[in-house]
């Protein structure tokens, strides 16, 4: 692969804000089309399908998007190794990097294509599917599973682009695989009849050729540092444990958190249907709006991991503050709508006034954690950039399931119960890992600070 210094976006020098921001809106833009997936087949399935496909896709893409997000966290071990070696200016080591990469997300591609397919009815079953969508719903799932390879390899690209401080590439990739997959449900589902198996189809076709597509950029643009079959061969065991490392936690964490906003999903379940239905229309809309400070989160561990790899912790730390500043002057706008116009908000998805009513009841609290997470994850992304993602983990399994969970428990046995209150569980969870974070970051600065103070009287 040829060698190319210019594809490489160095935030090691000069101004941070401005490229901060330059990185962070085609993340976001990525995030927000990448949310758009399932809400667009839901919608044609919706329009084109029958009843039992449109549960079959909700079911179906719950769970791909739960393997995707661990496939996601696995691959940011690989996009901290990536960059910290390029702000080092180890671009000889980077191809190494990305090479461990390829071999373990092969790996991971063969037991998705496996497990998934094979997995799929218990799966389904597990997750209550009912039993007029249930052969629907594995067909899905199957379908998806075969495609595992596409969503291995985009989300790899991906974390080899933030490595190198790219993430208007992604953005492209996901803009035309998501025009595509709009194209192919319109076509499989309503021209030729396939329902959900024909969303699944549409969903994997277009990731496939977003992959095609970054290859491609790969090939014109070339890479900034050194890559050929040369570092395929090497054994590369070392940085495959690397990888897994820093990656495994954050996949993990990813993994537990899901889980456990599950379980919140099942106490609320279990108060009556409208709740119910408020809480399915208020979590589409959640989903949006943290779609801010994870792309804020995503941005702060390529800068992060660059100025680290460079010793540059001054400059890491002062990412960080322009990171939280950001996202939480953009927040206050979010949180104001979502508290104070929560029903409008949902009328978006329901017309139904006592649906309204509890979605916007439910927003209130989230208004408040989104607030919040403007601070956490921006922590997260810089503790990810780092290398310490152990603590990442740590800390959102304690807010997950010392927190979240036993809160939301707590209020609801408070009569009358109220969405508002049961949803307070999050931000409460997001104060406590706000909190740990604070104080790892305190401790993690003295002891830099002091091992410089050693070196100079040393010298």
């Amino acid at each position: 692969m040829k060698t190319d210094i210019r594809t490489a976006n160095t935030f090691t020098s000069g101004p941070l804000f401005a490229p901060i921001i330059r990185f962070a809106l085609p993340v976001l833009g990525a995030l927000i089309l990448q949310s758009l997936y399932g809400a667009v087949d839901l919608w044609v399935v919706g329009k084109y399908g029958v009843t039992a496909d449109i549960s079959a896709v909700a079911t179906g893409a719950q769970f791909i998007m739960m393997i995707t997000n661990v496939i996601i966290g696995l691959a940011v071990g690989t996009s901290v190794l990536i960059g910290q070696n390029i702000g080092a200016g180890r671009r000889d080591l980077a191809g190494d990097i990305l090479a461990a990469g390829i071999k373990l997300f092969a790996v991971c591609a063969v037991l998705v294509m496996i497990v998934i397919p094979l997995a799929a009815p218990g799966i389904c079953t597990l997750l209550n599917s009912p039993e007029e969508a249930f052969p629907r719903a594995v067909s899905y799932m199957r379908i998806c599973g075969l495609g595992g390879i596409f969503i291995v390899s985009y989300n790899l690209l991906s974390s080899l682009f933030k490595g190198m401080g790219d993430s208007k590439t992604p953005l492209m990739a996901v803009g035309i695989a998501a025009v595509l997959n709009i194209g192919g449900d319109i076509a499989f589902v309503k021209g030729l009849k396939m329902g959900a198996s024909g969303a699944a189809l549409a969903t994997v076709i277009s990731q496939g050729i977003s992959v095609f597509i970054c290859i491609f950029i790969i090939k014109k643009r070339g890479l900034p540092f050194d890559f050929s079959l040369k570092n395929l061969k090497k054994k590369q065991f070392s940085n495959i444990k690397r990888s897994i490392r820093l990656g495994a936690p954050i996949a993990l964490q990813s993994a537990l958190v899901n889980i456990s906003f599950l379980v919140l999903t099942s106490i609320i379940n279990d108060i009556g249907l409208t709740e119910s239905s408020g809480l399915g229309v208020a979590e589409k809309l959640c989903a949006f709006i943290m779609l801010l400070p994870s792309a804020f989160a995503q941005s702060m561990s390529a800068v992060v991991s660059q100025n680290v790899g460079a010793r540059r912790f001054d400059r890491a730390n002062k990412a960080l503050l322009i990171g939280i500043s950001s996202a939480l002057t953009i927040s206050v706008f979010v949180g104001y709508l979502a508290f104070f116009h929560g029903e409008l908000l949902a009328s978006i998805f329901t017309k139904d006034a006592s649906v309204m009513k509890a979605a916007a009841d439910y927003l209130k609290a989230y208004a408040i954690d989104c607030l919040f997470t403007s601070f956490l994850f921006n922590f997260i992304g810089y503790f990810n950039g780092c290398g310490y993602t152990l603590f990442t983990m740590l800390q959102g399994i304690i807010g997950a399931f010392c927190v979240r969970i036993p809160v939301s428990l707590l209020m609801k046995s408070i009569q009358p119960v109220s969405l508002f209150r049961i949803g307070l569980a999050t931000p409460c969870s997001t104060l406590v890992q706000i909190a740990f974070c604070v104080v790892v970051f305190i401790v993690k600065n003295r002891k830099i600070k002091n091992q410089s103070e050693f070196s100079d009287l040393k010298d």
